[in-house]
C-alpha cells in the first residue's frame, strides 16, 4: 500500500504531467492505480459507480484508463477482446459517456486523501470495422470533449487514451486517427500502446510494416499533449527495453525522447484470465521500465509516475 509521501509524490506527478510541461514524478515506486476493460453491454450505472468508488477509496492520485473496445459505424462500440465477426451486441458511444459519469461520481463520493484522477476514455486502433482512421479519431474527440464538458466534479478530469498496437492496423490508419483527434481537440491523450516486434537495440522495423518512427509518433513523439503509459506485461523485461530503445531512437533522430507517465501491467487481468509470462505485477512493470530508461543517458528519467494495472470488471 502506498505511503502518504508516495501519494503526495504521485499527486505532484499527475498535476504536472497533464498540465504539460515536463512531468515531475516519484523517484521510487509510487504505487499503482487500477484501469479496466469495460464491456458496456454487461455493465450497469450502479456497477460503474462502484468501480469509481473502489478507486476513490485507495486515496491514490494517478491516471485510470477505461478501455471500451473498438469503434464501429454509427458511433457504436464493440466490446474489448471481440473480433469484427463477433455477434456480441454493440453499444452506443452514449453508454460510454454514461459509464464515465457514474464512475466519476463514485470516485468523488468515496475518495480519501483528497485524491484526484485523470479518467482516460480509451479505444483501440483496430481497423477491421471499416471506419477510416480520420473518422474514428474525429468522432472519439467529439465524444470525449462532450463528456469533459458535462463533468460535474473537479476530482476527476476527463481525458483520452488510445491503445495503439502495430498488429491491429496499418501505420497510416493509426496516424490518421491521431491526426484527426489532435485536430479536433486539445484534450491530452495517454498512449497505452504496445511495441509489437520492435527491436531493443537497433532501428529495424516493428510488426505489420510499422517503423520505429511510426511507433514513436503514436506514443507522442513531437506532441507535448501526449504521454505514454506503455504495456510492460512480459516478465522477461523485453517490452521495457523496446520502449527505451524507441525513446532513444526519438532522442537521436528527432531530439524528442518520449514523455513517460508510468507503466501499464495486466497482473489482475491475468488472475481473472490465464496468461503465460505476461503477468508482471504493477511494481515489476514500473521497475523494468524505469531501469531500462535509466540504462541510457539519452532516455534517463529522474522520476516516473505511477503504474496502472489492467483488470476486467
Amino acid at each position: 500500500m502506498a505511503t502518504t509521501t508516495q501519494r503526495l509524490l504521485a499527486a505532484t506527478a499527475l498535476t504536472t504531467a497533464l498540465a504539460l510541461p515536463t512531468p515531475v514524478h516519484a523517484t521510487t515506486y509510487p504505487g499503482h492505480t487500477t484501469s479496466r476493460y469495460v464491456p458496456l453491454t454487461d455493465t450497469t450505472p450502479t456497477q460503474a459507480h462502484e468501480h469509481g468508488c473502489a478507486e476513490g477509496r485507495t486515496g491514490i492520485t494517478g491516471p485510470r484508463i477505461l478501455f471500451f473496445g473498438t469503434q464501429e459505424a454509427d458511433d457504436r462500440l464493440r466490446e474489448p477482446g471481440r473480433t469484427a465477426s463477433s455477434t456480441t451486441p454493440r453499444s452506443p458511444y452514449s453508454k460510454a459517456a454514461q459509464y464515465a459519469h457514474h464512475w466519476a461520481q463514485g470516485f468523488t463520493e468515496c475518495r480519501t486523501n483528497q485524491a484526484t484522477t485523470h479518467l482516460a476514455l480509451g479505444v483501440n486502433n483496430k481497423e477491421d470495422s471499416g471506419l477510416t482512421g480520420t473518422h474514428a479519431g474525429q468522432r472519439w474527440a467529439h465524444l470525449v470533449t462532450q463528456v469533459r464538458k458535462d463533468s460535474t466534479t473537479d476530482a476527476v478530469t476527463i481525458t483520452t487514451a488510445l491503445d495503439a498496437e502495430p498488429s491491429w492496423s496499418t501505420p497510416a490508419w493509426a496516424r490518421d486517427w491521431l491526426a484527426a483527434y489532435t485536430k479536433a481537440t486539445t484534450i491530452p491523450l495517454y498512449a497505452a500502446n504496445s511495441a509489437d516486434s520492435c527491436p531493443t537495440t537497433t532501428s529495424s522495423d516493428c510488426a505489420n510494416g510499422w517503423s520505429l518512427a511510426d511507433v514513436h509518433h503514436m506514443a507522442g513523439g513531437g506532441n507535448p499533449r501526449i504521454h505514454v503509459i506503455p504495456q510492460i506485461y512480459r516478465t522477461d523485461g523485453i517490452q521495457a527495453r523496446q520502449w527505451a530503445n524507441i525513446s532513444r531512437w526519438g532522442h537521436t533522430n528527432t531530439r524528442d525522447p518520449l514523455r513517460f507517465a508510468g507503466a501499464m501491467s495486466q497482473h489482475t487481468a491475468c488472475q481473472q484470465r490465464s496468461c503465460t509470462k505476461t503477468d508482471n505485477t504493477p511494481q515489476q512493470a514500473w521497475t523494468q521500465l524505469k531501469e531500462a530508461l535509466d540504462a541510457h543517458e539519452s532516455t534517463r528519467v529522474n522520476t516516473l509516475g505511477p503504474a496502472t494495472d489492467m483488470r476486467w470488471p
